[in-house]
């Protein structure tokens, strides 16, 4: 669908020019990116995540992005993760209907979550390219048979069509991050002997089969965008030269965009955001009193700080932007205009934030207006230590945030 054109008639710059995404043209370059709002109750949309997108839309973004949402049971990880699902269809469409109607265009992630799934959602246990225990849940896996791969290949498919009945213009699949993907394409995850292990064309051979049936199913009216590392960001995980070559054949396979992002969620968790993990104010939000324990005892040792430098991706970003010739979205540490426009005069074609957005929806509007010219997000990463228990968006005002938590920030924002 053609996006309205609010937000774009008072700047030259590119960022706020329209840009043709597959069969849908967005507004401008901005994407609300892929970060797990946690409000899905029951792993059904709700109101506050009707409301947080709608309130993104109405802030001026091109396109807004859906997180995480499972394609089948055996891929959920946590109780208010979405699932993609006929009862899931009318609550999407009123969220697509809204940011719609906002201008905006409407994105849904689709993934499975492999070895980072919970046995008592998923119905099963864990599915994994190889069996073993991931220390990281913790938990046992089950090593995916032909049956288990072609059921989720065709799964990734089925949500292709649930997200066009539920009026998405766009869907991104998720292949990086260590979700089920990204485990069988690294060799840290994948230590399979058969033809989906060893090379990393074997490797690669679960990531294209899902390809394949998400483009047959997307048809010529939704666009494909993948998630992909560019590095896993440990010694054993998969290099950037063999995600350079991913991305290439990202390309060949029909992508419509790449969202380049990097890290692995069970073993170098923080290189996905950088920064510091606030584990006092995580192990608050564990419910469970022994599992809270282990983190306040274990979690810095466990959750390595990675230093955060506003755009810490692009350097590696721009040797893909070299190798691909496929439009490509750089996501990684934007909280300012300048920054941004460093990033699309460098040859991207469109940007994608989160933590800017979760602490004021209307940045994007405001970047517009020239109302200002940096986030007031101080990366704190509140949000990234409360989303895995409680809804990590619409949550960062002082309003919101509890006394016993606020007490465990220093003075000056960051934890």
């Amino acid at each position: 669908m053609t996006s309205k054109n609010k937000f774009m008639s008072s700047s030259s710059s590119i960022l706020f020019s329209p840009f043709r995404l597959g069969p849908v043209t967005l507004r401008n370059r901005t994407i609300r990116a892929a970060a797990f709002e946690g409000m899905c109750p029951g792993n059904l949309p709700s109101d506050n995540l009707f409301n947080y997108h709608r309130e993104v839309a109405a802030g001026g973004i091109g396109m807004t992005t859906i997180a995480y949402a499972a394609v089948e049971k055996s891929g959920l990880s946590f109780p208010h993760q979405l699932w993609l699902n006929n009862d899931a269809v009318p609550g999407l469409r009123r969220i697509t209907d809204a940011v719609h109607c906002e201008g905006a265009a409407c994105s849904i992630q689709i993934g499975h979550c492999g070895n980072m799934s919970k046995a008592a959602l998923a119905g099963r246990m864990p599915l994994a390219p190889s069996a073993g225990i991931n220390l990281y849940v913790p938990t046992f896996t089950h090593r995916m048979n032909n049956t288990d791969i072609q059921s989720v290949v065709k799964s990734f498919g089925s949500a292709v069509n649930l997200a066009r009945k539920a009026g998405f213009d766009a869907v991104e699949v998720h292949a990086g991050h260590g979700y089920l993907i990204s485990q069988f394409i690294s060799p840290y995850t994948n230590r399979r002997k058969d033809s989906f292990g060893g090379s990393l064309e074997n490797r690669a051979r679960f990531m294209l089969m899902v390809m394949e049936e998400v483009k047959k199913a997307a048809g010529d009216d939704i666009a494909v965008l993948v998630k992909t590392n560019m590095r896993d960001g440990f010694r054993s995980g998969t290099c950037i030269d063999e995600c350079l070559e991913i991305a290439k054949m990202l390309e060949n396979a029909g992508a419509d965009a790449l969202v380049l992002s990097g890290g692995f969620v069970s073993k170098a968790p923080m290189y996905v955001m950088h920064g510091k993990m606030p584990i006092r104010v995580f192990a608050h939000y564990i419910d469970e009193k022994l599992m809270s324990f282990f983190v306040r005892l274990v979690g810095n040792w466990l959750v390595k700080e990675v230093p955060f430098t506003e755009g810490y991706f692009l350097e590696d970003a721009l040797k893909f932007r070299k190798a691909v010739k496929l439009p490509l979205v750089y996501v990684g540490g934007l909280i300012s205009r300048d920054k941004i426009d460093e990033v699309l005069g460098n040859g991207f074609e469109m940007v994608a934030l989160a933590r800017a957005l979760i602490k004021d929806p209307d940045f994007i509007k405001k970047l517009h207006d020239n109302e200002l010219s940096r986030s007031e997000c101080d990366i704190c990463n509140y949000c990234i230590a409360v989303m895995y228990s409680r809804q990590a968006a619409c949550i960062m005002n002082d309003q919101t945030i509890p006394q016993k938590v606020k007490d465990m920030m220093p003075k000056n924002g960051s934890i």
